[in-house]
């Protein structure tokens, strides 16, 4: 499975996310982003925004933003 995870440290929804998905047991790599929105190019190419967290899943095709989604995306077609 090839998931990625874009996110800050110390940011909470992208805690929940990483917490989600080792509680599921998914192997994933974490992308650590900066802190400053201008320096978060990596995130913008690949999602369209500078947000984080940000997840791809590319076995699926998927890329998402927004703690919320991604947390349903994982219950829903990941675990």
């Amino acid at each position: 499975m090839a998931l990625t995870l874009y996110a800050l440290d110390g940011c909470p929804y992208c805690e929940t996310v990483s917490d989600a998905l080792d509680e599921h047991g998914l192997d994933y790599e974490t992308k650590w982003v900066e802190a400053l929105h201008s320096e978060r190019n990596e995130v913008k190419r690949v999602s369209g925004q500078r947000g984080v967290p940000v997840l791809v899943d590319e076995d699926h095709g998927v890329t998402m933003a927004e703690s919320e989604n991604i947390l349903d995306y994982v219950e829903v077609t990941l675990a």
